[in-house]
């Protein structure tokens, strides 16, 4: 898969990206990153890429003509998606990131100042994301973590192809708690199931937890599951239980 990111600051992008996992990916061929430097491509003497909003107003806005001309030089399709990073955007999660890591190559924009000029949104955008209800001062951060998320789904970068099946949020359910050794630490031990050698009884278990993680921690997501008879069974045990123990 090829990522390109449209950015003022390449450098934070090639860093951020180059070690570990993802990193590792680059090297080896199985994903692409290419960062371009949108200052590259303003026509003026001093490489402004930004200026003041018409209508008036505090602060800088990206200048549409360079950030045209640095997305027309990767030479991609028009039907290749072009993601902007933006707090107005559609909240980033696990299922945004398994559709967009079926494309064939990406392309993220990196806002600055007071973001981008509407006419390039409107003519090269296809999809806007946020991170969250928060406002950073760059989209690089932003771009970097959808990267990390979509990158790791493609085939060979984690190495095994089941690495992520059982992590947070593949099933709208949260993970169940890891442990390895020693068996024992500060007087806690590795539940004995985990012990047991018994794969059935350890996926048992391991999905009851997830549910019971996801009913504390993430209510919102516990609602939208639909459980089996026995997982209803076994969560209602376990909510009158907690229920009385309060």
């Amino acid at each position: 898969m090829n990522f390109y990111v449209l950015t003022l600051f390449p450098e934070m992008i090639e860093n951020g990206l180059s070690h570990s996992v993802i990193g590792r990916a680059i090297k080896d061929g199985i994903i692409s990153l290419k960062a371009i430097n949108i200052r590259d491509f303003s026509l003026s003497k001093q490489k402004h890429v930004d200026d003041y909003p018409y209508g008036g107003g505090c602060g800088m806005v990206m200048q549409p003509q360079p950030i045209y001309d640095a997305y027309k030089s990767l030479g991609v399709s028009s039907e290749t998606r072009v993601v902007y990073m933006t707090p107005q955007g559609k909240p980033f999660n696990q299922k945004i990131a398994e559709e967009l890591a079926g494309e064939k190559s990406l392309v993220i924009l990196c806002g600055h100042y007071e973001g981008v000029d509407e006419r390039i949104i409107e003519e090269i955008v296809t999809d806007e994301i946020s991170m969250g209800d928060f406002v950073l001062t760059g989209g690089e951060l932003a771009a970097m973590a959808v990267i990390d998320a979509v990158a790791r789904l493609k085939p060979g970068v984690l190495g095994k192809e089941d690495s992520f099946k059982d992590e947070s949020f593949n099933d709208d359910t949260l993970e169940y708690p890891q442990y390895t050794r020693p068996p024992m630490f500060m007087n806690r031990e590795v539940p004995e199931v985990l012990l047991s050698g018994h794969h059935g009884n350890v996926d048992k278990w391991r999905r009851q937890q997830s549910l019971i993680r996801t009913y504390n921690k993430r209510p919102d997501l516990y609602k939208k599951l639909e459980l089996t008879k026995k997982e209803k069974a076994f969560m209602q045990e376990y909510i009158n239980a907690t229920s009385t123990q309060n």
